[in-house]
């Protein structure tokens, strides 16, 4: 071997180990993301890591923490409510892996569509275009996820880690413990997270007591939970919920 090649291959070396190094955090992050979630199958998480954030967001910004949840076990929690946010959020849970690639396309088109209407309306009003309401196509496995996981940042790399973690909650958790972690853990109002915490605030009820149109009215909020908590009888939360009733019937609950 040449004098060059010899000095190429030792200057090599420190990069190598480098990209070694990382590779094994990457394995060893990704181990510990598939224990936490193993476990989750017998042991009932106390938070996630978006409600933590939620906690130092209050804190920060009203130096107060008004807070509201209680886990109830599948069971009590009523199936109007599941059919309902299943119906709203994500109508073919029952059947995917995880991932509703249809869904991510529907969304895509639709966001697109949007923009360009909003664009089009402002270049003939002469303003600037305001900022369009987009949708994603998210499952609720990848909600999941994203809120009981992972930072609220949006990154290449940080919806890769999403979409791992969407499988392996796939593969190691059932449907109906996903859909239980997911009502319980879910945000519906500023410091409100969980079916029976959402119940109790908007209809004096508990979770498992909550009527077709109920469960409709707390299902539509789950997009934009704060927003829906301001406007209780806007329209188009209204006109929602009626939608949302006629599609619960044909839910396949898990």
């Amino acid at each position: 071997m040449s004098r060059a090649s010899t000095g190429a291959a030792r200057s090599l070396g420190p990069l190598l180990r480098f990209l070694a190094l990382l590779l094994w955090c990457a394995l060893a992050l990704q181990l510990a993301f598939a224990l936490r979630i193993a476990l989750m199958a017998w042991i009932d998480p106390a938070s996630t890591s978006f409600q933590r954030s939620e906690i130092v967001r209050l804190l920060v910004e009203k130096h107060r923490v008004e807070w509201s949840q209680r886990w109830v076990d599948y069971a009590q929690i009523s199936n109007h409510l599941k059919r309902a946010v299943i119906a709203s959020e994500d109508a073919e849970f029952a059947a995917h892996g995880g991932v509703d690639w249809d869904a991510i396309d529907k969304a895509r088109e639709r966001n697109e569509r949007v923009q360009r209407q909003t664009q089009r309306r402002a270049e003939r009003q002469g303003v600037p275009a305001a900022p369009s309401r987009l949708r994603g196509g998210s499952t609720i496995t990848q909600q999941l996820a994203k809120n009981l996981l992972l930072s609220g940042e949006r990154t290449v790399l940080r919806k890769g880690q999403e979409l791992l973690l969407t499988w392996m909650l796939e593969l190691l958790l059932d449907k109906r413990r996903i859909l239980e972690l997911y009502l319980n853990h879910v945000e519906w109002g500023e410091g409100i997270f969980g079916a029976q915490a959402a119940a109790r605030h908007y209809f004096r009820v508990d979770a498992e007591r909550l009527t077709p149109a109920q469960a409709a009215r707390l299902a539509v909020m789950l997009p934009a939970p704060k927003r829906f908590e301001r406007q209780p009888r806007s329209a188009y939360l209204l006109a929602r919920s009626q939608t949302i009733m006629a599609r619960m019937d044909a839910v396949e609950l898990p």
